[in-house]
């Protein structure tokens, strides 16, 4: 599973500012997808109600059908953003753009065992949940490890634009 303690991940994320600016977010209310968005939101040049219309819907493993975190796919949707291709034959492009997702996605993987919502929440049945969503309390964020896998995505995607500028 985990190939770093608990313990090692929270210092990390601690020594995070954009890991720290979307878990903010999350504790703001915004869902995992929105709060990607927004601690990069000096970068992806979108205006913040596109970005977080744009997100919005991928929440809860995309519409709360607990798929693909949504702290995962705002980290691609930034990653598109920054280094997207736009020319559906440049082939090369879209390689490489698929080397970097693939690329972030196994370190994600890496720290926290899936990428995969209803895992990270260690849900048994499979499907969509209820569209509602819960209330965001105390106890909400107390038994969820939401904050730990956003902070996760924006520190892995963090650490790659330092890496690769574009």
């Amino acid at each position: 599973m985990n190939r770093v303690s608990d313990e090692e991940l929270e210092l990390m994320l601690k020594e995070s500012p954009r890991a720290q600016a979307a878990m903010n977010f999350f504790y703001e209310g915004y869902n995992c997808s929105q709060s990607i968005m927004l601690a990069f939101e000096d970068i992806h040049n979108l205006d913040r109600k596109t970005a977080l219309q744009m997100s919005c819907s991928f929440g809860g493993g995309m519409g709360r059908l607990r798929e693909v975190c949504g702290g995962v796919s705002g980290m691609f949707m930034v990653l598109g953003l920054v280094y997207g291709y736009d020319d559906p034959k440049d082939v090369q492009a879209k390689k490489e753009q698929y080397e970097r997702v693939q690329a972030l996605a196994a370190e994600f993987k890496e720290l926290n065992g899936s990428i995969v919502c209803r895992d990270l929440l260690g849900l048994k049945e499979n499907g969509p949940q209820p569209p509602t969503p819960e209330e965001r309390t105390p106890e909400y964020y107390s038994k969820r490890p939401c904050p730990k896998m956003i902070g996760s995505a924006a520190m892995i995607l963090e650490r790659y634009l330092e890496k690769y500028p574009e």
